[in-house]
């Protein structure tokens, strides 16, 4: 087919997504188009490389691009706009996630030992508006709304299009990995980055299309499911396309949670949450981490050296300057320390294209040392008790902030999961702060008692939906 057309039916698909879509009982401000764009941003490719002008030099790496600068600054500067207006609920959810708002300070503060503090301080500036985006989303009148329009608003853009490159723009979507062997892009730089993308667009798709089917009285529901499915048949296919290993198995952990605490089993005694969660982790720690030559690694695609994963873990964690406070934020990557991990890697191939250390617990090690990987773990875990304590109001969306968190802790057992401007960690703070919207709700974070007669009647009011009232008291129009 030629390109042209191909490009003519892609853009006629996207916007036929959109009408069967459409929603108007939906309640969202538009203020919730600034993280789509931001989405739209980080989880494909800079503007300055859709528009051919990436900087070129010995110093691109510090000093970056202005246009993705002044983009991305003035995206986080409206979204700090919004968040002005909407100061209450902001400062109430920031209150509530104070591990996250620890993390980003010690982050700050790690830029004053930082060889290149203020490239550090610029990168931390941009971290900065992965939490406002986070805080926009979490602060909209009707929560349940905006994360559907999220998930479509971004997939329906980045899917169809990836395919697209693919299949007929191969300078565009395909490329070739460090060794030379081929892979497919999409709309990103490469085929772990393409993974991600399905990953987190995919597993609030596959939340959406089980929340149509159970909505058997909803008007107009077949055609808004058809345009899930089809976006899910999407994401399906570029799972295929990316090879990506890690993104595919924690699409099935992740999804695997989602449709198990559908069943009612789990629905009736949320308390197997607990034993369901630890499987799941356990499960996928073990196929990522201790496969080696099993069934489950072969099946995966993985060597059992994790693809030279293990040989770079042994080569760069010596070479960090400080295993208490790291080499500052963001920063190890852009040091002199990494020529001691290049030293190690010779006969690896091309060491010095490498700026991850594959395991997002190292990577945080490598920049903010164990201190930061403490705060770490500490988000993941207060995020889980938050998460379950969501799933008991709202056993719907607390299945997807569930989904989330474990994907994103899996998924950085052998990918750098933990960096700014980074879908999977932009999920991950969303899935963290939305759960603590849902719990410090109407019931001030307690589940509310049910007298014997209702206990035993399965219908349940979403707590996340009787948010709304309260929150439409102090939310100003935007």
């Amino acid at each position: 087919m030629n390109p042209s057309l191909a490009t003519l039916i892609c853009a006629s698909g996207i916007a036929g997504l959109f009408y069967l879509d459409r929603d108007s009982s939906l309640r969202t401000s538009k203020a919730l188009w600034l993280p789509v764009v931001w989405l739209w941003i980080v989880g494909s490719r800079a503007v300055s490389a859709w528009l051919g002008v990436t900087p070129t030099g010995a110093n691109v790496q510090l000093e970056g691009s202005p246009l993705d600068a002044a983009v991305l600054g003035a995206l986080s500067v409206t979204a700090i706009g919004v968040l002005i207006r909407r100061n209450r609920q902001a400062r109430k959810l920031l209150a509530a996630n104070w591990p996250i708002l620890i993390y980003f300070l010690y982050c700050l503060v790690s830029v004053a030992w930082s060889y290149h503090p203020d490239v550090s301080f610029k990168r931390w500036i941009k971290a900065i508006g992965d939490l406002a985006m986070v805080l926009v989303i979490a602060t909209e009148p009707r929560l349940r709304d905006a994360l559907y329009r999220l998930f479509s608003r971004v997939g329906f853009l980045l899917f169809p299009t990836s395919v697209l490159l693919i299949k007929y723009y191969p300078d565009l979507g395909r490329g070739y990995t460090p060794d030379g062997a081929p892979m497919n892009t999409g709309v990103t730089t490469n085929k772990n980055m393409l993974g991600v993308l399905v990953l987190v667009i995919s597993l609030g798709t596959l939340w959406r299309v089980i929340t149509l089917m159970r909505a058997t009285g909803q008007s107009e529901r077949g055609r808004r499911l058809l345009a899930q499915s089809v976006l899910l048949a999407f994401g399906i296919a570029l799972f295929g396309m990316a090879n990506s290993s890690t993104s595919t198995a924690c699409f099935v952990l992740g999804g695997g949670l989602i449709l198990a605490t559908s069943l009612r089993a789990i629905r009736s005694k949320p308390a197997r949450v607990h034993m369901l969660c630890m499987a799941i982790v356990v499960t996928g720690g073990l196929i990522l981490l201790l496969g080696g030559e099993s069934i489950a690694t072969n099946a995966l695609g993985r060597n059992p050296d994790l693809t030279g994963r293990t040989d770079i873990w042994a080569a760069v964690i010596p070479s960090a300057p400080n295993s208490i406070v790291g080499a500052g934020f963001e920063s190890f990557w852009i040091s002199p320390f990494v020529q001691n991990f290049q030293r190690k890697m010779v006969g690896f191939w091309h060491p010095e294209e490498l700026n991850e250390a594959h395991n997002g617990y190292i990577e945080v090690y490598l920049n903010l040392g164990l201190v930061g990987v403490c705060l770490i773990l500490l988000i993941l875990i207060s995020g889980y008790r938050r998460a379950t304590a969501a799933f008991r109001l709202d056993q719907s969306a607390g299945s997807l902030m569930l989904a989330y968190l474990i994907a994103a802790g899996v998924y950085s057992i052998t990918e750098a999961g933990f960096r700014m401007l980074d879908p999977i960690w932009v999920l991950l703070l969303l899935a963290v702060v939305s759960s603590s919207a849902i719990t410090d709700g109407p019931f001030g974070g307690k589940t509310p008692k049910v007298s014997a007669s209702r206990r035993s009647t399965p219908r349940r009011t979403s707590a996340i939906n009787t948010l709304a009232p309260e929150r439409e008291l102090f939310t100003q129009p935007d």
